[in-house]
């Protein structure tokens, strides 16, 4: 919500310097202007209000460089306020609003270049694999219920997985506060083990970002306030162990044809479900795979994820992330939607939910 305020007073700032440039041309009457304004300083009006409209529509579109460009505009507007500082002295009111949040826009794309730094490292270490073909060779040691949901999502006949690209809406709350927060996310798991996610949400109509760093059996989380002031970090043995579960799960829900990897054990059948376990560097996690008549996967139950507790300590707890509404999405029929459930003595708990937006399977840089 603030975001949308905050663009449209860009653009209504930018659009305002129009002004200077209708009277420098004589397009029109402006009333409001008693200075003279000459055509040169005409167009650099018009310039400004350009760069406020580019500013605008590169922060709609999350393009990073909205920081820039934004910058750049309060720079040249200002100057011109100065020069026209009777007419236009109300004008550093919008600027300085703006400032403020180009201040906070260099913290956040600060913070979200240490995840890039990680995709691209990730990159460099995939991107010499060939592709190859998954077929039904691949898959004919795995159960019979797994090998009808590798079918039933268009797996057969396409690349193997080497990497992939995650986008994701939902929402997100923690067990305390039990208060909603709305969040995009951007996320690339690599293979053999590296999951890196980027999520950016808000908390009372103030931005909170996160980042979860998953390499080689090693795990961070890092959440901060305004992507400066850090509200919650966690690391060690219990976040490695849940993030070893995670990155399963996601091989699960979102690239089935990467099943094959030998490092994925088949345990047990029993009616409908199958036990998996998933080892990496040195730590195995189990999970219990659901899945329908049609083939779908409707959930992936583990007990070895961790959650926080009230005072602050890991506690083991069930995880569970059921999941519905199959679509195609570039190629593969996949669940557009899941929950994230932690199950605790007094009951289950949904913390997130996520609807998938785009997912693209081996990417190149």
């Amino acid at each position: 919500m603030l975001k949308t305020i905050f663009i449209i007073i860009v653009l209504l700032h930018g659009l305002i310097h129009l002004f200077g440039f209708v009277k420098a041309f004589d397009f029109a009457d402006v009333s409001a202007l008693t200075q003279e304004i000459s055509k040169p300083v005409g167009l650099l009006w018009l310039t400004g209000a350009i760069l406020f409209v580019i500013t605008a529509l590169l922060l709609m579109f999350r393009v990073d460089v909205w920081i820039y460009f934004g910058l750049v505009s309060v720079i040249v507007t200002q100057i011109l306020i100065f020069m026209y500082w009777q007419d236009a002295k109300f004008g550093s009111i919008a600027n300085m609003l703006i400032l403020i949040v180009i201040f906070f826009g260099f913290f956040h794309m600060n913070f979200k270049g240490k995840y890039k730094m990680e995709v691209k490292a990730g990159f460099d270490q995939t991107s010499a694999i060939p592709d190859t073909m998954l077929t039904t060779d691949d898959i004919k040691h795995m159960p019979a219920l797994v090998q009808k949901y590798i079918h039933y999502t268009g797996s057969i006949d396409k690349p193997k997985v080497h990497n992939f690209r995650i986008d994701f809406a939902g929402k997100i709350r923690s067990y305390e506060a039990k208060e909603w927060m709305p969040l995009t996310s951007e996320q690339y798991n690599f293979m053999p083990a590296t999951r890196l996610f980027f999520l950016d949400a808000t908390k009372k109509q103030i931005p909170v970002s996160g980042f979860h760093s998953f390499k080689n059996g090693k795990a961070y989380m890092d959440i901060r306030l305004l992507s400066l002031f850090k509200v919650q970090y966690m690391e060690g043995k219990e976040m490695n162990i849940s993030e070893t579960v995670t990155f399963f799960n996601d091989l699960c829900c979102m690239a089935p044809a990467a099943l094959i990897d030998d490092r994925i054990k088949w345990l047990e059948t029993e009616g409908n479900k199958v036990k998996a376990s998933f080892t990496d560097s040195g730590i195995t996690v189990s999970a219990w795979l659901y899945f329908n008549e049609k083939g779908e996967l409707v959930n992936f139950v583990s007990e070895d994820r961790y959650a926080a507790s009230e005072n602050g300590e890991p506690v083991q707890l069930k995880w569970s992330t059921p999941l519905r509404d199959y679509k195609i999405t570039n190629g593969y029929k996949l669940a557009s939607y899941a929950e994230a459930i932690y199950t605790y003595p007094d009951g289950d708990f949904t913390y997130a939910t996520f609807t998938l937006k785009d997912l693209k399977i081996n990417v190149k840089q």
